[in-house]
């Protein structure tokens, strides 16, 4: 096994649709946790195109859209890269994962069929254990207790939890919208409920997301509130500086594989963060 350290555990948030000024303004626990020096939050820069199924890859993978061939959100197959969840698998690590169908899409089997593929078990699997939703309006409240399930019954050394509710408000009523700000609101108090469970149990948690959203509900663009979006890293500072300037999201594989006690694949950057 390719390992740079005894592997931890790690949880990955990703908040779709979550723009950094927002998290800024509306997570109150999680800047609870910043300003008592339990938490650090970064600004980070999202690669183009600011989509969602785009942005997943680059999230999971450290790879560019023109290197990775997924450049749309109607791109619908399995990634051609190596993802994070294939590098734990690989080193001996448990994986796991409550999120949005297109992440099945992209490391377990495309298309997806809701029947059979809702829930997944396969050792073999990039994603050995999976709790797959596939309507953005399905409750974060439910997602979150999907993927508590999931750790509980199967200790996974990367649990990677993706909720769609903010991204759903953003489309509906816009980024700049009441709606909007109560779905980052009502996020922020499931994590204030379950970080610090984590914590407890010696977790090491990220929370980010893709994109952002603009006040017409759109993204996808190249315009700061559609491209700008936060990083939490709770617990431990594994980013080297104070990181005035916007981090590149390609950094983001590379921090979850720090985090886990990887080597990043060859693909990925690790000097896009100052780690």
């Amino acid at each position: 096994m390719d390992r740079l350290q005894q592997p931890s555990r790690l949880i990955t948030v990703v908040l779709d649709g979550l723009r950094y000024d927002a998290a800024r303004r509306c997570l109150g626990y999680m800047e609870h946790l910043v300003e008592r020096g339990e938490a650090f939050c970064y600004q980070v820069k999202s690669e183009l195109p600011s989509l969602s199924r785009p942005l997943y890859e680059v999230l999971l993978t450290g790879t560019a859209a023109s290197k990775n061939g997924i450049t749309a959100n109607h791109i619908v197959r399995l990634s051609k890269e190596r993802s994070v969840f294939h590098l734990a698998r690989e080193a001996g690590l448990t994986t796991a994962a409550a999120a949005y169908h297109w992440v099945s899409e992209l490391y377990n089997s495309a298309p997806f069929n809701p029947l059979i593929d809702r829930h997944q078990h396969d050792e073999g699997k990039p994603i050995q254990h999976g709790a797959f939703y596939f309507e953005d309006h399905y409750p974060d409240s439910h997602l979150f207790a999907d993927a508590e399930y999931m750790r509980r019954s199967h200790d996974p050394h990367f649990l990677y939890i993706h909720s769609m509710n903010i991204d759903d408000a953003g489309h509906k009523f816009g980024g700049d919208s009441q709606g909007y700000d109560m779905a980052v609101r009502t996020a922020d108090g499931i994590l204030a409920t379950l970080v610090p469970l984590w914590l407890s149990e010696g977790y090491r948690i990220v929370v980010t997301s893709d994109h952002g959203m603009n006040a017409r509900g759109h993204h996808g663009g190249t315009a700061p509130e559609e491209r700008f979006v936060p990083l939490y890293i709770i617990g431990e500072r594994v980013i080297a500086s104070d990181a005035e300037e916007p981090l590149s999201q390609l950094g983001m594989a590379p921090l979850f594989c720090r985090c886990l006690g990887l080597k990043p694949s060859a693909e990925m950057h690790p000097d896009c963060l100052p780690l």
